[in-house]
């Protein structure tokens, strides 16, 4: 019998891999999102219920982009995008006569502290403050609202993503190949990281273990400071030194390319201890090996 999945929000880098990779092992890839393409569409109750019912498991990757400015409007598209979706998951699912086993719903790494002295571990993780926290808070709190007794829900913090094809190395490569691939800010501060097979992999073992419930850190146990990351970045491409940017300068350039710098300074140290004492084996768990994948990859 085939195993249907459910990808909602797969038009991304992360949900297109998803569906590709489903359908090479095996599984039936329904869709939910703004697309027509899409199986069903998020304004579409009746429409996602009928995607939704029969189905296995839902991975739920919603979410606008979190690199621009975050003014007022896009600090309520950021927020809504994810909360609203989630709620409409939850209604949705609570109609279907064959509710799914498992619902794996996206979060971030970002929920934990600024993290230099300590990794952030489920159970003794350190939630922190500001802007992206409240949102990440917002939408675990909407998955936990949900009303689906039949179906069990794991918020997946996840670290950044790297792959081939998508991810944040684009703007971290360009850099580099301009002369500017030295470290950022003070060059200390964690980088939490997880390649974008292991993370679809984390998916599988996760639903094929009903026993791991409540949020699960989906990071490579092996973060590296933004120092070695860019050494590492720059060794890839063969280029053999890069300037150092200053907290000023990425200040001055984060409003001149419309982002935030929290996305390269906050350190974001996040250990999978969920996963590890489950038996999870990461495919890539060095960085230094997952960027010469990618660059091989794309070359």
């Amino acid at each position: 019998m085939t195993r249907t999945v459910v990808i909602a929000g797969a038009s991304g880098f992360i949900g297109r891999y998803f569906r590709r990779r489903f359908v090479e092992e095996g599984w039936q890839a329904r869709t939910i999102g703004r697309d027509a393409s899409a199986d069903a569409q998020w304004n579409d109750d009746g429409g996602m219920a009928r995607v939704l019912n029969g189905a296995e498991v839902l991975v739920n990757l919603a979410g606008r982009t979190v690199n621009c400015r975050y003014n007022e409007r896009n600090r309520r598209e950021i927020l809504e995008s994810r909360v609203l979706t989630t709620r409409s998951m939850g209604v949705a699912l609570s109609r279907c006569d064959e509710p799914l086993r498992t619902w794996i719903n996206a979060s971030t790494g970002t929920i934990y502290r600024h993290a230099e002295d300590r990794p952030q571990t489920e159970e003794a993780g350190e939630l922190g403050s500001g802007f992206s926290v409240s949102v990440a808070r917002a939408w675990e709190d909407e998955l936990a609202a949900a009303v689906v007794p039949a179906t069990r829900k794991v918020p997946l913090r996840i670290a950044i993503v790297l792959g081939g094809t998508g991810g944040v190395m684009g703007p971290f490569r360009n850099l580099a190949r301009v002369g500017l691939g030295g470290h950022m800010g003070p060059g200390t501060q964690k980088f939490s990281w997880i390649h974008v097979e292991d993370l679809f992999r984390a998916v599988l073992f996760i639903h094929d273990r009903p026993e791991l419930t409540g949020p699960v850190n989906a990071a490579s146990p092996y973060p590296v400071e933004n120092r070695e990351l860019m050494s590492l970045v720059r060794r890839s491409l063969g280029v053999p030194f890069g300037l150092p940017t200053p907290k000023w300068l990425l200040e001055l350039g984060a409003v001149m390319i419309r982002t935030e710098t929290e996305l390269v300074l906050k350190s974001r140290w996040v250990e999978p201890r969920r996963l590890l004492d489950a038996g999870f084996a990461f495919g890539h768990p060095s960085l230094a090996g997952a960027l010469n994948e990618i660059a091989a990859a794309k070359s």
